[in-house]
């Protein structure tokens, strides 16, 4: 399988394991599967820390460079197809982020791992949940 890590489900997994449902926690450690990651978590990682919403044993950006370098992710890059895709979702809000992450889902066709109810029920890409 391959995964889109919710940035939640990326730093549960890294800094509260607990929260993550056994069954998501298996398939993060299966080595069949490829766990990605899009930039715009990287950018909400780096915000929740200035805002004091997370708290990191580094500042923010070596603190991300470091798991980028310890964790085998792939990039989902940002491109102009999930830009456009990311307006052309039926979800129930306007949250960008998590509009960016779904978009990225559909366009590389990946299976979001999310706890976001709002991302979860959408018919539009695979999810495995987080509950």
């Amino acid at each position: 399988m391959k995964l889109l890590l919710d940035t939640h489900v990326l730093l549960w997994s890294l800094l509260d394991p607990a929260k993550l449902t056994r069954q998501v926690a298996i398939e993060l450690e299966n080595p069949s599967n490829e766990l990605w990651l899009s930039p715009i978590s990287i950018w909400e990682i780096i915000i929740l820390a200035e805002k004091g919403r997370v708290v990191l044993d580094a500042d923010p950006v070596t603190w991300v460079r470091d798991v980028l370098r310890k964790i085998p992710v792939k990039e989902a890059s940002l491109n102009y197809e999930v830009s456009i895709q990311s307006r052309m979702l039926d979800l129930s809000h306007e949250d960008p982020a998590d509009r960016f992450l779904a978009a990225t889902a559909v366009v590389y066709d990946l299976t979001l791992v999310t706890a976001d109810e709002r991302l979860i029920v959408s018919d539009r890409y695979d999810v495995l949940p987080n509950k």
